[in-house]
């Protein structure tokens, strides 16, 4: 089944691909003293509405920014839309000063020339990585009227049915898009998918019913975990305090692992000075231990850090790993 996004929300996506990256606005940049940066405040645009888990972690970053970075403050924009293309386009156009950065994701910063091949930027060029901020835990989830209580009895189910079951995402390309593509792939099945524009309308819309099931971060699904509002099936990676006793999708399904992961990039030509400098400051946050308590106890995760060659490579792997699943499953934001 092809997984394509309603017309409403493609047509924002040319709205803000129409613009076109600022080229001129970049080639006229002349970079600043490394260590004089930042001299104003930074804007961090999240690809995603306010309340989901990438907005959470990003403010939670934010509170401490000023700290370790002479003062300023680190401003969120929110920019949702296309699986994250619109905010990557947006931030792929600014010049490469550190003063606008993004929230990078799997959509924006990896994959997004595979779900749209007419996107005015390549993921895998256009950005500066630098730095793979944390890695969340994910949980599949169904609404507490769905007769199927564990993955075995939802794959037999759907294998009858391949339009019985609708699942939700925080947008066509969005990690927990992916991750029931996987599932679908791995097991055998089809589902209806409904893209909405964050990890908590995709959650309540398990909730409402809207969907039978959706596959977010284990932050934005705890609160409707907690009231009863939705039922854990599986986590996505290991084991979790938050949810003891849950099953392991590894355990039901071999080499099922999958956690959404977020960064932070820059535009791309960025001075390596600059960007190790970026990359300090965010790593002198990332070890505050009530970072990482916020991430691990709250958010259901871990903290990643370390340097931008890293994160580099960790996206690489990411294109690699999940273009097969594009490809196959029909995924496209057209």
């Amino acid at each position: 089944m092809e997984h394509k996004i309603d017309r409403r929300t493609f047509g924002a996506l040319l709205a803000g691909l129409a613009a076109g990256p600022t080229f001129a606005a970049k080639a006229a940049f002349a970079a600043e003293d490394a260590t004089a940066w930042p001299t104003r405040p930074v804007r961090l645009v999240v690809p995603f509405g306010p309340g989901g888990a990438v907005d959470t972690l990003c403010r939670a970053f934010g509170q401490r920014f000023a700290e370790f970075a002479n003062g300023q403050p680190l401003v969120i924009e929110n920019r949702s839309g296309a699986g994250g293309l619109v905010a990557g386009s947006f931030v792929a156009g600014q010049a490469p000063d550190g003063y606008t950065l993004l929230a990078a994701d799997i959509g924006a910063n990896a994959i997004g020339k595979e779900l749209n091949p007419k996107a005015n930027y390549d993921p895998m060029t256009a950005f500066t990585p630098i730095i793979q901020l944390a890695n969340l835990n994910a949980v599949l989830v169904e609404n507490p009227n769905v007769a199927q209580k564990t993955v075995q009895e939802i794959i037999a189910t759907a294998k009858k049915d391949p339009n019985g079951f609708t699942y939700s995402s925080a947008g066509v390309g969005n990690g927990s898009h992916l991750f029931m593509a996987l599932l679908e792939r791995d097991a055998g099945i089809r589902m209806v998918h409904v893209p909405y524009r964050s990890g908590a309308e995709t959650v309540l819309a398990v909730v409402r019913n809207e969907a039978q099931f959706c596959f977010p971060t284990l932050s934005s699904a705890l609160p409707m975990i907690k009231t009863g509002g939705v039922r854990p099936v599986a986590l996505g990676a290991g084991p979790s305090p938050i949810l003891p006793g849950v099953p392991l999708m590894r355990d039901i399904l071999p080499g099922f692992e999958v956690a959404i992961w977020y960064g932070v990039a820059a535009p791309a030509g960025m001075d390596g000075a600059l960007a190790d400098r970026v990359n300090a400051v965010f790593n002198k946050i990332a070890a505050l231990p009530e970072i990482r308590k916020m991430v691990e106890d709250v958010q259901g995760g871990v903290v990643v850090g370390g340097s931008r060659q890293q994160f580099a490579a960790f996206i690489k792997r990411e294109y690699d790993r999940w273009t097969p699943v594009i490809r196959g499953g029909g995924i496209r934001v057209e």
